[in-house]
Order: structure tokens, then sequence, then C-alpha cells
């Protein structure tokens, strides 16, 4: 075994340790060692979370928030349940940071017109036209041009902020506090976006795949596909827009 083997081994003994004695003792001071080692999850999540969020959000607030939605997980963690904490705090502290966003109610008015804007012609376009629609048909849609469109979606990626994440993480576990019948909707949710996402067009498919089953960055995507950050972006926003439409559809079908 070389060095850097036995030095993980060791970190994730002492790590183990260290949540046998807090589970024990429920001190204080062993929670705050805990919540210092994984304190770069918070940073994680944030950064990713980060990706659409406007100038005026503050980033110290959404990392505080996260930083609480650390500590509820250390204090809810159940051990026995053999659920992995890192995938169980990552829900908590992201769902931290959602409340956090609500709260601030951080989205414009006229943004979130055209939120609505946008996301109805979407809809409705796909569905008379049965496929997913070209950049040149959802201008014509909206009676824009094309590089209207295009700044017409830099902003509405504001939206995706709280997009389709929890459910598109096949290899999340079902949340501790879900019944039966949530973790069997969530299931047959999985399913439906599955099926959704190879309905994409093709880069569009990648930027999903890279970002929420890779769990890369925008940036890291933007280097592995050879386009800029502001293209990724883009593509991320027409991606869940188009995934949105697509569960409205088969919403009204089954009503």
């Amino acid at each position: 075994m070389d060095s850097l083997d036995q030095s993980h081994d060791e970190n994730l003994t002492d790590v183990t340790s260290l949540w046998h004695r807090y589970l024990a003792h429920k001190n204080i001071d062993l929670r705050n060692q805990l919540a210092e080692h994984y304190l770069p999850l918070v940073k994680l999540v944030a950064g990713r979370l980060a990706i659409s969020l406007p100038a005026h959000v503050d980033r110290d607030d959404l990392l505080s928030s996260g930083f609480f939605g650390l500590l509820d997980a250390i204090d809810r963690y159940d051990m026995e349940r053999k659920n992995k904490f890192e995938t169980y705090a990552g829900v908590r502290i992201r769902g931290a940071m959602l409340d956090y966003l609500r709260s601030k109610d951080w989205i414009p008015v006229a943004v979130r017109q055209k939120i609505r804007r946008y996301e109805q012609a979407v809809y409705e376009l796909e569905t008379r036209l049965g496929h997913t629609a070209t950049d040149e048909e959802l201008a014509e849609e909206l009676g824009l041009t094309i590089g209207e469109l295009q700044k017409l979606e830099s902003q509405v990626s504001v939206a995706t902020i709280i997009p389709l994440d929890d459910y598109l993480r096949t290899d999340t576990p079902a949340s501790q506090e879900d019944g039966p019948s949530e973790q069997v909707e969530k299931s047959e949710l999985r399913s439906i976006l599955a099926a959704a996402i190879e309905r994409l067009p093709e880069k569009e498919k990648k930027v999903v795949a890279l970002y929420y089953y890779e769990e890369l960055t925008l940036k890291e995507i933007s280097m592995i596909l050879h386009l800029s950050e502001a293209r990724i972006s883009q593509l991320h926003t027409k991606a869940v827009f188009r995934l949105r439409g697509y569960l409205s559809r088969m919403k009204a079908n089954l009503v």
C-alpha cells in the first residue's frame, strides 16, 4: 500500500470514529469537527447552484444557509440505514440553499414574466410539432430574431437554478423522510425523465449527462465539448425547459 492509500484509509477511520463518538454523546464540539470535515461539500453544492445565479445574490449568505443545512444533516443522519452521508447531506444542503433563495424572492417580476412566456412557447410549440423545436422555430414562435432569442435564454436561465436535479440523479437514494408512495412516484418520474432525455438534441443530451450524472461544472463541460461556458449554459437552459414541457405534456395526458 502506498502512502496516499494509507493516508486515505486513516482519514476514513478517523471520520468513522468521530461519527461513532458524536452519535454516542451528541457533543457540540464533535459535531463541529464533523461539520469542518464536510465543509468542502457545502462549497461544492454552492458552486453547482451558482451557475445561474444573478450577481445580486450574496454567495456568503448562500454558503451560510448551506452550512446550517449541513448541521441539520449531521443531526438527522442515521448510520444504520447505510446511506452514504455525502449523498444525504448534499440533498439537505441544497434544500437549505433553495429555501434561502425562495425566501428572498430573488427573481425580478419582469424576468418571471419572460420565464412564463418562454416556457409556454416551448410547451405549445413542441406539443404542436411533435418534436424538439429548433432555434429558428422557437424564435419565430416568439416573434424574435435568433440574437434576441439567445438574449432571452440568458435571462431566463435563472429559472434553472431550481431545475429537475433531484429526479435526474438516478444514483441518489430515496430521502430518509420519503414514504413508500413518494418513493414510487420519484422512481416513476425518473423513468419518464430518462425517456425525455433520450428525445433531447444530441448536444443538450450531453450537457444533461455531464452535469447531472457526471456532476461536472459548466466550465468543465465547456472544455470537453469545446464550447463557451455561455453556450453550455444556454444548452442547459434549453434542456431543462424541454424536460419541463415534456413532463407537463405527460401530466396533461394522464388527467
